[in-house]
């Protein structure tokens, strides 16, 4: 068996893809900081 071979057989494990909705990864960002600046202002974190 070759080293081609050997690696061709593999199956993902679901590690990160690169093709996917990206406008949706920023959006779910955004969100996130928008939560967590709300969450600091309100404990009077800042």
């Amino acid at each position: 068996m070759t080293a081609h071979s050997a690696t061709a057989t593999r199956t993902r494990t679901g590690g990160p893809e690169d093709h996917g909705p990206k406008i949706l990864e920023h959006v779910a960002g955004w969100a996130l900081v928008a939560v967590i600046a709300m969450l600091v202002t309100q404990l009077g974190l800042l």
